[in-house]
């Protein structure tokens, strides 16, 4: 299933690929910190980008496991990859490129052996919980924010200081998102935007020849405004501005902080709302780690899922320290999908 058809159909492919999904479809949850709960150490600037040199086996295991839950759209492993960061690391330019293809291809994989299992199985339900039903399936390639390439936190700040400027962000994302637009993924996820200056970026760089559609994920931490302060209507005002934009959203955020989100984001688009909070729980970017027993169980998360779906959702998922437990759990939660399933 793609959605790589061409730009003139761009519009109607995510309202397709929901029609399919029963009106909600679920992504994935939070890969770096289930990639660490798989014994990978991520402590490098490279972050969960790291494993595409190091295991990728270990990221397509995790890819796999998240659509043995339920998940429909996969976000592959580039969201701190990028070419600057990989030259820095001592890469070449062709080396860096094949490493953002790469995160592409270990989810395509994925997908394939996910569709292989299916067609052996005799039934939905694979046993351990294992949801083994075919369906569309999409990947998302991941495009992390100029802060996620800092590795400071600052994604979770958008201050990147007065002298910033639009020309700089674009030419910093240009080639990366190139790059990821040509690679065979579906579309195209701009996550954790912190501020309206680098939406403002995607949003151009995304009328210069790119021909896969995009969403966009903000982030909020006092679930009014986006990180930097900056105005989340306002943000949101350029995504649904963008005729390549299939949908707009939040993702890193307190599970708290979303419904109020989701009508803040009603107010200004019409197009398909995405959300995938984390766990709730709070990082601690000088420490470069999650403060414990801050955030929510998965049964609390789950709670909350079916009233952000009344209120307009139609894309969930999890995010840091979400993991493949809490997506199955949104799946069976969601009356189109459990319908589908016979109870474990």
């Amino acid at each position: 299933m793609g959605l790589n058809n061409g730009t003139t159909v761009v519009a109607t492919l995510m309202s397709d690929f929901l029609g399919k999904s029963g009106g909600v479809a679920v992504i994935d949850g939070g890969l770096a910190t289930e990639l660490e709960r798989h014994g990978a150490d991520l402590n490098d600037p490279l972050w969960s980008a790291k494993c595409l040199l190091t295991s990728s086996n270990l990221v397509r295991q995790v890819h796999l496991d998240y659509l043995e839950a339920g998940a429909d759209i996969l976000i592959t492993a580039s969201y701190q990859a990028t070419i600057q960061g990989f030259e820095a690391k001592g890469f070449s330019r062709e080396e860096s490129e094949a490493m953002l293809k790469k995160s592409v291809d270990i989810a395509r994989e994925a997908r394939d052996v996910y569709y292989e299992r299916c067609r052996e199985s005799s039934s939905v339900n694979g046993g351990d919980g294992r949801i083994l039903k075919h369906r569309p399936i999409l990947v998302a390639a991941s495009v992390g924010s100029y802060g996620a390439y800092l590795a400071d936190g600052s994604e979770y700040s958008g201050d990147y200081g007065d002298a910033m400027n639009l020309e700089f962000l674009k030419s910093f994302h240009r080639r990366r998102v190139q790059v990821l637009a040509e690679s065979g993924a579906d579309l195209i996820a701009f996550e954790t935007v912190p501020n309206k200056l680098e939406a403002q970026a995607y949003a151009e760089l995304l009328e210069e020849g790119i021909n896969i559609p995009a969403w966009f994920s903000f982030n909020s931490k006092d679930g009014v405004n986006v990180v930097s302060g900056d105005s989340l209507t306002e943000c949101a005002k350029i995504a649904d501005s963008c005729p390549k934009v299939v949908a707009v959203g939040i993702n890193c955020t307190p599970p708290r902080f979303i419904s109020g989100l989701i009508q803040s984001i009603k107010k200004v688009t019409t197009k398909p709302i995405l959300i995938y909070p984390n766990s709730g729980e709070t990082y601690d970017a000088e420490l470069k780690q999650w403060v414990k027993k801050t955030g929510v169980a998965d049964v609390d998360f789950v709670s909350y899922v079916n009233k952000w779906c009344e209120i307009g959702a139609s894309l969930v998922g999890g995010c840091c320290r979400t993991t493949p437990n809490t997506i199955r759990a949104i799946y069976r939660t969601l009356p189109s999908r459990s319908a589908s399933i016979s109870p474990a």
